[in-house]
């Protein structure tokens, strides 16, 4: 098997993070290249309704600098040593922005975490994962948060 791109998308949740020393051994095995990867949701492309762009945009450029401090604070530890990591953070609906930038960068693997949403939140938002397994373009590895360690 070749692997010489990874990606790992967060959201920054505890499923996520459970996939992440997932995404960082197979980086250091393979000696890949590890993107971390973050969707900052648009709101705009989410709704028919008029979202008023100065605000919009703020709120986007706050999110993605919020993002990038959050791939740094929380990645730090398990990239530590691997030569090549890059860090985006675009702007979109989180699963067609990961199918894409798996096409585009040509990525080998994904690796994400389960977000484990019920109910109502799923119903709206669907699952994320679920998109990306069906549509991807390479093979994904999702990492479920372990029974014991789920927050009851």
């Amino acid at each position: 098997m070749k692997v010489e791109r990874i990606l790992f998308p967060t959201d920054f949740s505890t499923g996520s993070f459970h996939a992440l020393p997932y995404a960082a051994d197979f980086a250091r095995t393979y000696k890949a290249k590890l993107y971390i990867f973050n969707v900052v949701f648009d709101v705009t492309q989410a709704t028919s309704s008029h979202v008023p762009h100065v605000s919009a945009d703020e709120l986007h450029r706050e999110m993605n600098e919020w993002a990038m401090k959050e791939m740094d604070t929380c990645c730090i530890e398990h990239v530590r040593g691997l030569p090549d990591v890059e860090k985006v953070v675009v702007k979109g609906i989180p699963y067609e922005e990961i199918i894409k930038f798996a096409s585009d960068k040509k990525i080998d693997i994904i690796v994400m975490g389960t977000y484990g949403r019920k109910g109502f939140e799923k119903f709206i938002f669907g699952s994320t994962v679920d998109k990306v397994v069906r549509k991807a373009p390479c093979p994904v590895l999702t990492v479920r948060v372990p029974e014991h360690r789920a927050k009851k």
